[in-house]
């Protein structure tokens, strides 16, 4: 199982994208965080923005169609993609995850 983690410029945005990847089952769930604040160079200046936080839940094979569908469909230039392994997860859950992306 893999969390992915992107940033996304506000909740409806992200809203409308975690539907559409679950709807094609890239991933099984996109928890949507609020209140995140991204401070980053970017055209040779600082940029100071509030943004939403989405962490995906899908099986590790899906990682490669994931990051293409996001690159697609997010708004950003360049969008934060960044993808971890989770090291333990209960297996009644690891197993919705598996069966819900595929």
């Amino acid at each position: 199982m893999l969390l992915v983690l992107s940033s996304f410029p506000d909740a409806e945005t992200a809203a409308q994208i975690v539907k559409t990847l679950v709807d094609e089952k890239i991933v099984a769930c996109g928890t949507i965080l609020p209140g995140a604040r991204s401070i980053y160079a970017w055209d040779g200046k600082v940029e100071d923005n509030a943004e939403v936080l989405v962490l995906f839940k899908t099986a590790a094979p899906c990682y490669a169609k994931l990051e293409k569908r996001l690159l697609k469909l997010h708004p950003y230039e360049i969008p934060m993609i960044i993808a971890f392994e989770a090291g333990a997860v209960a297996k009644n859950y690891a197993a919705w995850i598996q069966n819900s992306s595929v």
